[in-house]
């Protein structure tokens, strides 16, 4: 037990030392989309994202990447009683395991966002007749090329869960919105390989 206990520290070490700290900055083509949507209709928004991203080596190619975003996502809804622009302000935390095999990477993985809040624009007519939840679930993949410490990316982003929060009386045709999120970006990676 006591060796266990002195091996632990020198794992993490090992790791930490495969361990590379980045910065990611791109844009967002977002929409909300599902089902029961009826007369109602959303188009893509262009958005942006930001934030950190921290890659740790596990076994040969593969690694693990948890980030912390800033994302930027939301539409413009159409329906019959007005129209409006939904931004909704995400702090997203994707978990990715990472392969990469020379300089092309994939990436999957889940991702938990927190709405941190939500404007409305371009409001015309009685549009703004919608509530959203605050926490979205999602899964997202990827890929990309590492050219040293520049990674150039993809990612989709497709919502799990349905994040409108506005019910009828009967509940029955009820828009049942999921966040869609094509990413481009750029990031940069401190340290070495």
């Amino acid at each position: 037990m006591k060796r266990m206990l002195l091996l632990l520290p020198a794992l993490l070490l090992t790791a930490a030392a495969h361990a590379q700290l980045g910065i990611k900055a791109g844009i967002n083509a977002a929409v909300l989309d599902g089902e029961n949507l009826g007369s109602t209709s959303t188009k893509y928004k262009a958005y942006y994202h930001a934030g950190l991203l921290y890659e740790a080596k596990l076994l040969g190619p593969v690694s693990i990447q948890p980030e912390l975003l800033y994302s930027l996502q939301g539409s413009s809804i159409r329906t019959a009683i007005g129209n409006y622009d939904a931004k909704l302000h995400y702090l997203n935390l994707p978990v990715l395991a990472k392969v990469t095999v020379g300089p092309v990477f994939l990436e999957a993985g889940p991702q938990v966002g927190f709405m941190v809040s939500r404007q409305d624009d371009n409001v015309v007519g009685g549009g703004n007749s919608y509530r959203f939840k605050r926490t979205d679930f999602t899964v997202a993949a990827g890929g990309g090329l590492k050219l040293g410490n520049l990674l150039l990316g993809a990612r989709f982003n497709a919502g799990l869960n349905d994040i409108d929060d506005t019910r009828d009386l009967t509940g029955l045709n009820d828009p049942r919105f999921k966040n869609r999120v094509i990413q481009g970006y750029v990031a940069l990676q401190f340290g070495d390989d």
